[in-house]
């Protein structure tokens, strides 16, 4: 199945003509050119009459919803792309093709077990928005309240296994082929998409993850998270309150309406740096099509969240390592960064913190002062990265998610302001966690929460103790060291007997 699969894919991107998009410098082992000319000679039936970024975009909704996302990723990556190429990927965030309503509303009746119209009201028919996993429609409940009826895809479950399964192919023949790979731990990061992958199949478990980030910010002046109605949602089927407001693309419309739009650029800084060190939970599908504006008087301006299906989570070591990093980044205190790398165990113990400290310096010190428009994160990764692969550090796969959503923030970041500085935005935020965290509110919020443990052990103290310093009843002890000691002189005695026995085997030898 994985062959078939493979094969297919190279029949779709021959079929739209992806080949032809491969620069020349890709690989310098292949003569890129005449490999191009002999494909374009073997398929000369090709219709390549379409643009190259309308191509891709089919050619990616075409091989199913891994792709997609893929293609929703780049999308946001405008520095990275050609305009034309950003354009087309831009409609796979709620343009993918919808499947038929007939479908839609079997699977409702089949959850429900009875019509669609003893469930809503009202159910509009026509599809709000369809992405790679599932597809959207405005329903009314009985009682007049408006909702969002987000339902998955039929047979999505089957067709991502064999994506899946191709990608662990990948990783085993890239660790086996590149010894280099193993340090990227391919089939480690293939395991951690795979498990976000099937959380966001299960929208029992977006619904559960919806609901926590409305409560982390409940009465926030910057985000909306939609109410889950728990009645009507199922593993298949998720409603929610709908959310009245303009997608975050549509920059020209937001400003029409009155939005401040530097003032929206650095508060998605905020929330998402709110959500990663405050909270350790952060929505991690942060691309435009599930980001929308609220324009009405009372919230103009408020992010709107919507798609919760993939989420990240960082345990309090990590949020404190994550912290000091950036800190030490915005301070420019790279022997700082090396350390807290060797200190962690990302790096050998045996690097030299001169030499790595130099070689981040160089990385990172190009970008300092400096707007967004003229900063690409994506090519400060990309060193980085090279930078990590000379002196050995490990690339962590629970952090991959946290890389995606900053890249989607950045991306965010430049639609909507170019003249953002990240770093400015986010460094008093970060000062002031890390006052509340280490300093001395840290300290009064971790006896506030250590208080209760202790109410219940205090009592117990003088008890413990007065059972510490009661005399124990030894036999057991004692018989075992009388065993030990019997033993010891048993094999004395042995090792007595093979010396008397090796004094009478030299004698018998020389005076025989």
């Amino acid at each position: 199945m994985r062959l078939f699969r493979f094969a297919k894919i190279v029949r779709i991107g021959l079929g739209y003509g992806l080949d032809q998009m491969v620069p020349e410098f890709a690989s310098p082992f292949v003569p890129l050119s005449w490999g191009k000319r002999v494909v374009r000679g073997l398929l000369f039936w090709r219709n390549l009459s379409a643009p190259r970024g309308e191509r891709l975009r089919e050619a990616l909704e075409t091989l199913g919803p891994i792709f997609v996302k893929f293609g929703q990723v780049l999308s946001t990556r405008r520095d990275l792309l050609p305009p034309d190429i950003a354009d087309e990927l831009a409609k796979l965030q709620d343009q993918v093709p919808p499947f038929p309503t007939p479908q839609a509303i079997a699977e409702l009746e089949r959850v429900y077990g009875k019509p669609l119209a003893e469930v809503f009201a009202t159910f509009d028919q026509e599809t709000v928005a369809s992405a790679s996993v599932a597809q959207v429609y405005m329903a009314t409940l009985f009682d007049g309240r408006e909702v969002a009826v987000k339902i998955l895809r039929p047979g999505i479950v089957n067709v991502i296994e064999h994506d899946l399964a191709l990608m662990r192919t990948g990783a085993e023949l890239l660790e086996r082929l590149w010894p280099e790979a193993r340090r990227l731990k391919p089939r480690e990061v293939v395991a951690e998409f795979d498990k976000y992958l099937h959380d966001e199949l299960d929208l029992m478990r977006e619904a559960a993850n919806c609901s926590l980030l409305r409560r982390n910010f409940a009465g926030s002046p910057l985000l909306l998270v939609p109410e889950v109605h728990w009645d009507f949602c199922s593993t298949s089927v998720m409603v929610m309150e709908r959310m009245h407001g303009t997608p975050i693309s549509q920059k020209d419309e937001l400003i029409r309406q009155g939005v401040d739009i530097p003032a929206l650029a650095r508060a998605g800084v905020e929330i998402f740096f709110t959500q990663v060190f405050r909270d350790g939970f952060f929505h991690a599908d942060m691309h435009p099509g599930n980001i929308f504006v609220a324009t009405d008087a009372a919230n103009r301006g408020k992010y709107i969240a919507l798609d919760f299906g993939i989420v990240g989570t960082l345990t309090d070591s990590d949020k404190s390592y994550l912290a000091r990093n950036f800190l030490a980044f915005f301070k420019r205190d790279y022997k700082d960064v090396a350390e807290s790398h060797v200190e962690s165990g990302w790096a050998p113990a045996d690097t030299r913190i001169d030499e790595f400290e130099s070689a981040i310096r160089s990385v990172c010190e190009p970008i300092f002062d400096k707007p967004l428009k003229e900063i690409s994160f994506g090519r400060v990764l990309l060193r980085l990265f090279q930078t990590s692969r000379r002196f050995n550090v490990d690339v962590q796969p629970q952090l991959v998610l946290l890389q995606k959503t900053l890249l989607n923030i950045e991306g965010l970041g430049r639609q909507l302001d170019p003249e953002l500085d990240l770093w400015k935005t986010a460094k008093p935020f970060l000062e002031r966690w890390m006052s509340e965290e280490l300093g001395l509110r840290g300290l009064a919020t971790s006896l506030k929460k250590e208080v209760p443990r202790w109410a219940k052990i205090l009592p117990q103290l003088p008890r413990l103790a007065h059972q510490s310093l009661q005399p124990r009843d030894d036999s057991a002890l004692r018989e075992e060291l009388r065993l030990l000691r019997q033993a010891q002189r048993r094999q004395g005695w042995f090792l007595a007997a093979i010396f008397v026995m090796g004094l009478t085997a030299l004698g018998l030898y020389f005076f025989a």
